[in-house]
């Protein structure tokens, strides 16, 4: 913490040593905003490349956030591209008057392309957590170096993918210290003094970005919250690839019925392996065999039972998929999705979705196959007119060495945490266990190979939990909304050194808590209340 406050100090004094109007602004709480509009963003206050960037607009305005009235600077600004033909990065800050000397990053999910709204709250967070904004943060975020297109899907417009400065802003993470240099510059000039914590959170894809954060710019966050993280971003794509055929072969995709045949099913088989039955799995060793549901020779015969063909999809789903070639980042399977989570039929859009996998892809296909839709068109081949289910993952033929290349881009997460372990961050990762987009199995993964590069010293600075019957960001219903207040804990982690013990997350659309286990633990009921966390132990 020390060694980190004191790296930040040196680079506020290097740049006010460079900037003599700088160094004689008071320190205040309060932002001087409206003489930020048209400032200037100097190329060397961003440690990657730019051409510098300018304020479009600064503005006090108020905001409800967590039920409370905010009044806060709103700075929008653009970072230049170094390309003329890239875009440019597009971001925004939340400076609030009373300042608590503090800041707050978030990610971004899917494709990006937006915003996130800086009045927002962490992954997973509390009903009654006040957001980073309402606790006085500062606040920022960008859009990843690229604005979605009119028209398009949320989230799932990647034509910015045939640009390579828009593509390392995206998937290598640029856009993220570029954003973050950028907003401390500005955050400087509006309080006339730096920061005291930085903090980044994120789900989904801003999962992902905040492990890249973690790993290539150790030292410019204090404290990070990881959720649901879509880490090694091309490997779950090619995994994605592959489903995407598979559902799409004649006969092949169970519709929405069969998915709740399916899930019901699997909850019937697996909901009292953890000592209750209350429509929560917590037992990640139980084991669903979809035959059991074949139904009579294999063929489809109605929405009771799964034919051979449907069988075979679902088998897809939920076992690792391996490709049978080396790619430049090393990495050699996906593990796939348990059968809770690609059977839940209560998110459609993000498991199977409602309609089969076509050319053109139809929007009510799953937000899975949506994503290699884009990915195919803009990233690898980059030619919008491609049909995706022409290219089989496992044997890309021409694109093969295109493959490994976007390999080093979009995976560069190798799990090495010891230089943020030692400037002092702290990361707090979470993950439901019934996730139908991003499989926990793979966090699983990274978790593991964090540990196993570190050892028993990995907690000290990082906590995984495993969240029964959470899926993808509390989308639709899941069996359990997740609710818990990890910012506080976060702070009282990385300010008081006071590390997350006994933590307990709420139901949010139901009364009823359960203990946060540390992965590999999970919650057995050993009597008591079913409503009450106390009566759950984490076992192994």
């Amino acid at each position: 913490m020390r060694t980190r406050r004191l790296a930040v100090l040196a680079a506020a004094v290097a740049l006010l040593g460079a900037q003599p109007a700088l160094a004689t602004a008071p320190s205040r709480t309060t932002p001087s905003c409206a003489p930020l509009a048209g400032l200037k963003i100097p190329a060397s206050s961003i440690s990657l490349p730019t051409t510098g960037g300018r304020v479009q607009a600064a503005a006090l305005t108020t905001a409800v956030v967590s039920g409370q009235t905010v009044e806060y600077c709103q700075v929008d600004a653009d970072i230049h591209p170094v390309d003329p033909a890239a875009p440019a990065i597009k971001m925004r800050l939340a400076l609030p008057i009373g300042w608590n000397g503090k800041a707050m990053m978030f990610g971004g999910g899917g494709y990006n392309g937006t915003i996130p709204a800086l009045t927002g709250n962490v992954p997973f967070a509390a009903a009654d957590a006040l957001a980073p904004l309402a606790r006085k943060y500062a606040t920022y975020a960008s859009d990843s170096g690229h604005q979605q297109g009119a028209g398009t899907v949320p989230s799932l417009d990647g034509s910015f993918g045939v640009n390579d400065e828009a593509l390392r802003n995206f998937s290598a993470g640029d856009a993220l210290k570029k954003t973050h240099d950028a907003s401390q510059f500005l955050i400087r000039r509006a309080f006339g003094r730096g920061t005291s914590e930085n903090y980044f959170a994120g789900g989904s894809t801003g999962g992902r970005e905040a492990l890249i954060v973690a790993q290539r710019w150790p030292s410019a966050f204090d404290g990070v919250i990881s959720g649901y993280p879509a880490w090694n971003n091309l490997a779950e794509v090619l995994d994605l690839g592959y489903l995407t055929q598979v559902l799409a072969r004649p006969g092949a995709f169970p519709g929405p019925e069969k998915q709740t045949l399916l899930y019901d099913n699997v909850i019937a088989a697996c909901d009292r392996t953890d000592g209750i039955a209350d429509g929560v799995v917590s037992n990640p060793r139980c084991t669903f065999d979809p035959h059991v549901l074949r139904c009579p020779g294999g063929a489809d015969t109605g929405t009771s039972c799964l034919s051979d063909a449907q069988i075979e999809a679902v088998k897809a789903m939920s076992t690792p998929f391996r490709w049978p070639y080396r790619i430049a980042s090393g990495e050699t399977h996906y593990p796939g999705f348990p059968f809770l989570s690609g059977a839940d039929m209560r998110t459609p859009f993000l498991g199977f979705g409602t309609t089969a996998p076509a050319n053109p892809m139809p929007a009510t296909a799953g937000y899975g196959m949506q994503y290699w839709d884009q990915w195919v068109k803009y990233f690898l081949t980059r030619d919008p007119s491609f049909n995706p289910l022409d290219l089989d993952p496992r044997a890309p033929g021409e694109w093969l060495g295109r493959i490994s290349h976007l390999s080093t881009v979009q995976d560069r997460n190798d799990a090495d945490l010891r230089p943020f372990a030692r400037s002092g961050g702290k990361l707090l990762l979470l993950h439901g266990n019934a996730d139908e987009l991003v499989s926990h199995r793979s966090t699983n993964d990274y978790y593991e190979r964090v540990r196993d590069l570190i050892g028993p010293s990995t907690e000290r600075f990082l906590r995984y939990y495993l969240v029964p019957g959470a899926n993808h960001a509390n989308f639709g219903t899941p069996a359990l909304a997740a609710g818990w207040d990890s910012l506080t804990a976060l702070e009282r982690w990385v300010e008081r050194g006071r590390s997350p013990e006994h933590q307990v997350v709420a139901d949010l659309t139901h009364d009823r808590t359960r203990p946060l286990c540390e992965y590999p633990t999970w919650p057995r009921y050993r009597g008591g209340d079913p409503s009450r966390a106390a009566s759950f132990v984490c076992v192994r």
